[in-house]
């Protein structure tokens, strides 16, 4: 069995982030001890070289090897795409890990808060999951649209080119943030998994901070929600053979 932890939406700054709770999720993942852990994005509030030091720290903290991770449209603000790359490399990135390949994406625009893949990425991105293991596709912004987050103004502007691509290229399961919202769309047997912000003071009605859990084994996946305590609801329970075979 392969876990993948899914984080997103952190959030590090003086007025949205919570330490509190990040100190809780952080020993809540390293007690599940994850195989990979993604993180989807944001992890800072303004860009800043101080806010990039503190969640560089954050991340070295986690007990994973195997660690990919993309930026948000809060980290593209300031010029702070530039420290991103200084300090956990490329904005996109391709990944294999024990029959998993984690392709993730930056869908960010530096100073703007939509989303945006890009047509120049599309061959490469196709060319990451010519295999057959479990693929996982991972970006900041949603492509659906998540309920309870109000009028739908961010969505990426290529989000149904991109849908049509990891449809044609057989991904199993995207991993996006952004919206701060927990939520799961099944298309077309891909499961499209939003996360829940990890630790920011800015979190929607009714919902709380979270994380998500996966769980692929053989043919069968299993998505958690994950509360910073390690109270885990089962979302999804599911047989994934027919889209491979």
């Amino acid at each position: 069995m392969t876990r993948i932890v899914h984080l997103s939406d952190i959030h590090v700054s003086e007025s949205y982030f919570l330490a509190d709770v990040a100190e809780s999720v952080l020993q809540s993942v390293n007690e599940i001890s994850p195989e990979i852990v993604v993180v989807t994005g944001d992890l800072t509030h303004n860009g800043s070289h101080q806010e990039f030091r503190d969640v560089k720290e954050y991340m070295d903290r986690i007990d994973c090897r195997n660690k990919v991770i993309i930026p948000g449209n809060h980290d593209s603000r300031n010029l702070g795409y530039l420290l991103f790359e200084d300090l956990f490399g490329a904005r996109s990135q391709s990944h294999t890990f024990n029959g998993v390949t984690v392709v993730g994406v930056d869908s960010s625009e530096p100073d703007i808060d939509d989303g945006h893949i890009g047509r120049e990425s599309y061959d490469w991105i196709a060319k990451n999951f010519e295999t057959d293991d479990f693929k996982v596709f991972a970006l900041h912004h949603h492509l659906i649209p998540v309920p309870m987050t109000g009028r739908e103004v961010q969505i990426p502007v290529d989000s149904g080119d991109v849908l049509e691509l990891l449809h044609r290229c057989g991904v199993n399961l995207v991993l996006c943030g952004h919206k701060h919202v927990p939520w799961v769309w099944r298309l077309n047997e891909m499961f499209v998994v939003n996360a829940g912000s990890m630790s920011s003071k800015d979190i929607k009605a009714r919902t709380t901070h979270c994380y998500n859990l996966i769980e692929v084994d053989r043919k069968d996946l299993q998505i958690y929600q994950v509360l910073p305590t390690g109270e885990r609801r089962l979302i999804i329970d599911s047989n994934y053979e027919s889209k491979n075979e």
